[in-house]
């Protein structure tokens, strides 16, 4: 079954970008250009246990799938043609977004998209993979492979936060964005993640990435993996999970919707800068709150009530047990919920 029940395939894309790069804003940007005769979905992959773009995605009238807990081409690309039959086969979308993680290779992505069994169910259009020019100066990040293989096979990069760039910067995305070959279709700037539907028009080059086997040597799955179910909040109103991967290591945290955090404590311990990334939804003394630290610079946005609070910190080098006891600090005093916790990590 195709879009709509119709026998055409569904068109679909892939929103890359490495950690921070702004790929959740982007996507809920392309959100509100939807046509209202229109179903679409969302895909969504993250490299830690808890989720937190794909809360960020819920209630903005798309049907969203979770891949939770790594790269989504694992396990033989399992996990991610779970995701895709659900959303395929109880959405039926009209169009189709795809958020792998930003600690990904896109390659064995595009090879299930490609592959024979979705063939004939989706049409692989234009990638786009956001960059943020401030990070063009960081060694680990020109040095990573994930990084490379992202822009290699996109169609489309932009600069993502051109707002919060100096003209030096902006002149040196342009410079190094235009003598990438082969030549990318269109190369643009963006501020806020205001991305034009428009420029994802056409058909996928099938742009080849530079370092095709790289994800092969960084990941420890298999097939006979099978994961536990978490628990519910009601059971374990504190839980916090981490996972390994590529040199990094995720935190993340469930909290109960009841459990009320320190606004004050929890910006302060959002704006480490030795986080990689701090993510989140959380409730505070000050409301429901998004989020949102990339190397220790801290956004915030306030956000309508959620289900639960998730919380993620990634990084090269975390001590779950150290920063899960440096969350419970910034809880509000009264909360003693969290007195027991579980604490799941994958195999």
């Amino acid at each position: 079954m195709t879009a709509a029940g119709s026998s055409t395939p569904i068109p679909t894309h892939l929103v890359l970008g490495f950690l921070g790069a702004g790929k959740t804003t982007a996507i809920l940007n392309l959100l509100k250009q939807k046509p209202e005769d229109e179903q679409w979905a969302v895909l969504v992959n993250e490299f830690g246990e808890v989720g937190i773009d794909g809360a960020l995605l819920a209630n903005k009238g798309v049907a969203i799938k979770e891949v939770p807990g790594g790269c989504m081409c694992c396990v033989s690309g399992l996990p991610m043609q779970i995701g895709l039959n659900s959303l395929i086969g109880f959405s039926r979308p009209d169009r189709l977004f795809i958020e792998p993680t930003g600690l990904g290779h896109p390659s064995q992505v595009i090879e299930t998209l490609t592959g024979e069994f979705y063939r004939d169910l989706l049409h692989l259009s234009a990638a786009v993979c956001l960059v943020d020019p401030r990070r063009l100066k960081e060694e680990r990040v020109l040095a990573s492979r994930q990084f490379h293989d992202q822009i290699a096979v996109a169609e489309v990069l932009v600069a993502s936060k051109s707002d919060l760039c100096t003209a030096e910067q902006l002149r040196r995305f342009d410079s190094w964005a235009r003598d990438w070959e082969p030549a990318k279709r269109r190369i643009g700037q963006i501020s806020n993640g205001q991305l034009p539907v428009e420029w994802l028009a056409g058909e996928s080059e099938s742009l080849p990435a530079q370092f095709p086997d790289s994800h092969r040597h960084h990941h420890h799955h298999h097939e006979e993996e099978v994961l536990p179910d978490k628990p519910s909040l009601a059971e374990e109103p504190w839980q916090y999970y981490f996972n390994q991967g590529d040199g990094y290591t995720s935190v993340g945290w469930r909290a109960h919707k009841d459990l009320l955090f320190d606004t004050l404590k929890l910006q302060s311990m959002a704006n480490d800068a030795d986080f990689e990334r701090f993510k989140g939804v959380a409730h505070t003394t000050s409301g429901w709150w998004v989020l949102n630290a990339v190397d220790g610079a801290l956004t915030l946005m306030d956000t309508e009530p959620a289900d639960e609070s998730r919380l993620e910190i990634i990084s090269r080098s975390l001590e779950p047990t150290a920063l899960d006891q440096q969350l419970r600090i910034a809880l509000a005093p009264d909360d003693t919920k969290a007195d027991d916790a579980s604490i799941w990590q994958r195999p």
